[in-house]
């Protein structure tokens, strides 16, 4: 026979912990090894739970059946079966209990039960049930906190708050920054030494009046008078265009 006398800490309410716990579905995804079968008319439930001890993995099939008191947060599961090839049968009784814990927000389960087995693997089986159950309550235990947990810590204000300094400051310089002229205006920028720059003429009259004053000095030398340019603004540019010759 194998005896099992468990406590279990848990860090949430007890009525959190017992929605969990008196919940098939939910204790059997914390036992490695063990799957949920279908349900009978009684109330009763099949389940298959796989062992290894040692060298041996050995698969035991179930009928469990469970007796709740919810107002007292107790339960009673009692459980009939074999391993696979019929030669080890089982019997298994265990209470169960969700109390309060010392600290408000925390819980306690008190886990009692026995196995009785029959068979061929009995003895081996009892052999290593020590190591088994302390395994089997360790990984039960942390999943069953996991599963218990509340939610998440919101996050802090720290995290949330939007970084409106660094985005002011990026904004700030952005906004201070000159910008670059795409081509000279009609002035030229003003020296380093702060006097005012001359005003640029325009290309076009800068060549005109070389060509004007090109033809006057070839007039001169041949000993023609000048011939100073027409006032016309229609016809001021042709003229200094071809040397004062109308």
């Amino acid at each position: 026979m194998i005896s099992i006398t468990e406590e279990i800490a848990v860090p949430s309410p007890p009525h959190r912990v017992w929605e969990v716990i008196s919940d098939p579905s939910a204790v059997v995804s914390c036992i490695g090894g063990a799957e949920l079968g279908p349900s009978h008319d009684d109330g009763s439930f099949d389940g298959t739970l796989a062992i290894r001890f040692g060298g041996i993995r050995v698969k035991f099939a179930a009928r469990v059946a469970l007796d709740l008191d919810e107002p007292a947060r107790e339960g009673r599961l009692t459980a009939r079966g074999a391993d696979g090839q019929g030669a080890t049968r089982f019997s298994a009784d265990a209470t169960f209990r969700v109390v309060e814990g010392e600290i408000p927000g925390t819980s306690r389960v008190f886990c009692d039960g026995e196995i009785r087995l029959n068979g061929k693997l009995a003895k081996l089986i009892e052999s290593g049930a020590g190591m088994v159950v302390s395994r089997m309550t360790k990984e039960f235990t942390g999943q069953l906190v996991q599963l218990c947990a509340g939610p998440s810590e919101p996050l802090t204000a720290a995290a949330t708050e939007p970084p409106a300094a660094a985005s002011a400051a990026s904004v700030t310089t952005t906004s201070t920054e000159p910008r670059a002229s795409a081509a000279p205006g009609p002035h030229a920028a003003a020296p380093a030494d702060g006097r005012p720059a001359a005003p640029r003429p325009p290309a076009g009259l800068l060549a005109r009046l070389r060509a004007w004053w090109t033809g006057r000095r070839s007039r001169r030398r041949q000993g023609q008078p000048p011939q100073a340019p027409r006032p016309s603004a229609d016809t001021s540019g042709e003229a200094l265009g071809q040397g004062g010759r109308r």
